[in-house]
């Protein structure tokens, strides 16, 4: 009996992951076009919530910033049926997945009601700092959360099988690299605090607020040397994770590089600003799939 679930248990917990991944994936596009939208100061081009113009799709008012924003807002319905689908289908399916999926699906769930909620107050109180900074960092908590969920999911033993991890103890770089993780994360929200301060650009255009700028630079060296030296130290075991570890590394070294390319050209290019915060968001989901694949725990539930 037990033999005969597993195939049906498997694609069931792969399923999950996937539909996982696609919504990982649709989180990503909706924290760089909320970037873009930041950038090309396209916040309150729809000056109605939720709709825009009072219509759900604005025909006459439609050009770029418009565009934007109302996308940005269709990418988030979208995200928010998934998240509940998800939701839905990690409790319908509880028996057979690890015991850790249906809470943590709730909780994205109810973090994208809470993101929903901070982007209506973002329009109706007229782009706040405090509110749009917790915009961001509500995005960037979904990412990491769906991330590791969803190799969590992946990597997960069947249930009735014996974890890989049985009898072993934990070695120093799985805390490393949560501590790692969390740097990454306050690296990000740093930049968040620059970004929605318009921080970089009163220094390179006044030089003021310039000590934003100087501790973002500071945590970008010590959080690039720390993630380097992961994926260069750590005796990784499988090829995914050597792969994840890799390309982590590459990505905080094209970060500073973008980092770098916005002050040269004074934030003049918006495409390098975008693409910056394209990597921010890679980065953080990279490192939440390294955390729980090299936390046995995690994975065994």
């Amino acid at each position: 009996m037990v033999t005969l679930s597993l195939p049906s248990t498997r694609r069931r917990r792969e399923g999950l992951a996937a539909f996982s991944a696609h919504l990982l994936v649709a989180l990503i596009a909706l924290v760089v076009v909320g970037g873009a939208t930041r950038v090309m100061e396209a916040g309150l081009a729809c000056p109605d919530w939720p709709l825009c113009y009072g219509s759900l799709l604005p025909g006459r008012q439609m050009n770029l910033q418009v565009f934007l924003e109302w996308f940005h807002r269709l990418d988030a319905f979208v995200v928010g049926v998934g998240l509940l689908v998800l939701a839905g289908l990690s409790w319908w399916w509880r028996k057979e997945l690890p015991p850790w999926c249906p809470p943590v699906a709730s909780l994205a769930l109810v973090l994208v009601i809470v993101q929903a909620a901070l982007g209506a107050l973002t329009v109706t109180l007229l782009l706040p700092f405090p509110v749009v900074t917790a915009h961001l960092v509500t995005a960037l908590l979904l990412v990491a959360l769906l991330s590791g969920a969803t190799q969590a999911l992946w990597a997960s033993p069947p249930p009735t099988s014996v974890p890989e991890s049985s009898g072993r103890s934990l070695s120093v770089w799985p805390w490393l690299a949560g501590g790692a993780a969390l740097l990454v994360f306050a690296q990000c929200l740093l930049g968040g605090l620059m970004a929605t301060q318009w921080a970089a650009g009163r220094c390179v255009g006044h030089g003021d607020g310039c000590e934003w700028l100087l501790l973002h630079r500071l945590g970008a060296r010590v959080v690039g040397l720390l993630v380097v030296l992961l994926a260069a130290v750590w005796g990784w075991r499988r090829p995914l994770d050597r792969l994840l570890a890799s390309a982590a590394a590459l990505l905080v070294l094209l970060q500073i590089a973008l980092g770098v390319f916005s002050l040269r050209y004074s934030l003049s290019v918006p495409a390098i600003t975008i693409g910056h915060q394209l990597g921010a968001a890679l980065l953080v989901a990279l490192m939440a799939a390294l955390v729980v694949r090299s936390w046995p725990v995690l994975i065994d539930g």
